[in-house]
C-alpha cells in the first residue's frame, strides 16, 4: 500500500514539476499559480518519499549481499536500520497526504473580545492584538487593521496558508498575573476570545442585499476632522441571522460599508462551516475540529511564566517569546495533531 502511495506522489511531483517548466502553463497566470500552490503542498511529501526510496534500495542492496554473506554484520546493520527508517517513514507519509483543510490557502479576519475579568479583560485583549500581529509579521503575511476600540480589535490577516496558521488560535485565551491595579499582588484570572473566520470570496456567500438593514450614524472614536461631523460609521444587519457588524474606523462611509461586508461574509461563511462540522460529528458521533471559542484553549502564566495550550497538552516555558509573536513551536504541535486526527478519521471512514 505504501509503495503505491510513495509511486503516486512521485508521478504527480514531477508532473508538476513538468507543468512549471512548460512555456504554455508559465504564460497563464491562473494555471501557473495552481501548479505552483500544488507543488508547495507536495513538496513535503515528495522529499519524504525520496527518502523512502533511498531506504529502500538501501534495504534491497542488504537483502541480495547477505544472500551471498549472510554472516556480514555490517550488512545485517545496514539492512535493520534501513527497515526501521522505511517503517517511520510510512507514517510521515501518510501525515504529509492527509487532505488538507479546504480553507487553510485563505485569508482570515481575526476578532479579539474581552472575558471575564473587567479592566483586565481588556488589557490582556490587547496583549492578544499586539502578540498576533506580531506572529503575522514573522510569518510574512500582511495585517490589515479594521477596527480598534475599547478593548476590541478585528483586524485581517493576509497571504498565503494565512488560515491554515491562525486557525489554531480560536478559542479562550485565558491569563493569570498580578494586575497593575491591583495593590495587594493577587494574582488574579481573566479572559479574551478570539474567533478567526476565514475571509470568503463574494462567490461563497450568496448575500442579498435585500436581507440587509444598513444604518449611519457619527463616529465616537478616532477618525480625525470628520468625527462627530459627518455619518461615516456603519452598522449592517443581516436579519435572517441576526449577525450586527459595525464599523467607523475609516472616515468615509464606503469604507467602513465594505469592511463591515467582508466581516458579515466572514461569519457567515464561518457559521455555514460550523453547521457542515455539526453535521459530520452528529454522523460519525465525535466532534472533528470544531474549534467552539467556549472552550479554554490555552492558558498563559505570568508567574511561572509559563504558556500551556490545553489541546495538545503542551507547556512551554518561554512567555515572554510567545507574547512577541514566537508562536511555531505551538502551531506545529497543533498542525501535528490536526493531521493525525484526519488520518485517523479517513481510516474509519
Amino acid at each position: 500500500m505504501i509503495e503505491g502511495l510513495v509511486s503516486q506522489i512521485e508521478a504527480r511531483f514531477a508532473d508538476l514539476q513538468a507543468q512549471l517548466s512548460d512555456p504554455e502553463v508559465i504564460g497563464d497566470r491562473e494555471r501557473f499559480a495552481a501548479a505552483s500552490r500544488a507543488y508547495r503542498e507536495l513538496e513535503p511529501a515528495a522529499k519524504l518519499a525520496a527518502e523512502y526510496r533511498r531506504a529502500s534500495d538501501d534495504a534491497e542492496g542488504a537483502r541480495e549481499l547477505l544472500a551471498e554473506d549472510a554472516g556480514d554484520s555490517e550488512l545485517r546493520a545496514l539492512l535493520d536500520s534501513s527497515r526501521e527508517r522505511m517503517e517511520a517513514l510510512e507514517e510521515e507519509i501518510r501525515l504529509a497526504m492527509v487532505e488538507r483543510d479546504p480553507n487553510d490557502e485563505k485569508n482570515v479576519i481575526v476578532e479579539i473580545r474581552p472575558g471575564a475579568g473587567g479592566e483586565e479583560a481588556g488589557l490582556w485583549a490587547g496583549d492578544l492584538f499586539r502578540m498576533l500581529t506580531r506572529y503575522a509579521e514573522r510569518r510574512g503575511f500582511t495585517v490589515e487593521p479594521m477596527s480598534i476600540g475599547e478593548g476590541s480589535y478585528t483586524f485581517a490577516v493576509k497571504g498565503d496558508g494565512a488560515y491554515s496558521v491562525f486557525k489554531y488560535e480560536g478559542g479562550t485565551h485565558r491569563v493569570q498575573r498580578v494586575p497593575e491595579t491591583e495593590s495587594q499582588g493577587r494574582i488574579h484570572t481573566s479572559t479574551a476570545t478570539v474567533a478567526v473566520l476565514p475571509e470568503a470570496d463574494d462567490v461563497e456567500v450568496d448575500l442579498d442585499l435585500g436581507d440587509l438593514q444598513v444604518d449611519v450614524y457619527r463616529s465616537s472614536g478616532p477618525g480625525g476632522q470628520s468625527v462627530n461631523t459627518t455619518d461615516s460609521a456603519v452598522r449592517v444587519t443581516h436579519r435572517p441571522s441576526g449577525i450586527v457588524v459595525s464599523m467607523q474606523d475609516e472616515k468615509s462611509q464606503l469604507q467602513n460599508r465594505e469592511r463591515a461586508l467582508r466581516v458579515l461574509r466572514a461569519r457567515l461563511y464561518e457559521r455555514a462551516l460550523a453547521e457542515q462540522r455539526a453535521e459530520l460529528a452528529a454522523s460519525r458521533q465525535a466532534q472533528v475540529g470544531s474549534g467552539e471559542r467556549a472552550e479554554k484553549i490555552r492558558t498563559y502564566n505570568y508567574p511561572e511564566r509559563r504558556v500551556t495550550d490545553h489541546r495538545v497538552g503542551l507547556r512551554v516555558h518561554n512567555l515572554d517569546g510567545v507574547l512577541m509573536g514566537e508562536l511555531d513551536e505551538l502551531t506545529g504541535a497543533l498542525q501535528d495533531d490536526e493531521k493525525r486526527r484526519r488520518l485517523e478519521e479517513q481510516a474509519v471512514a
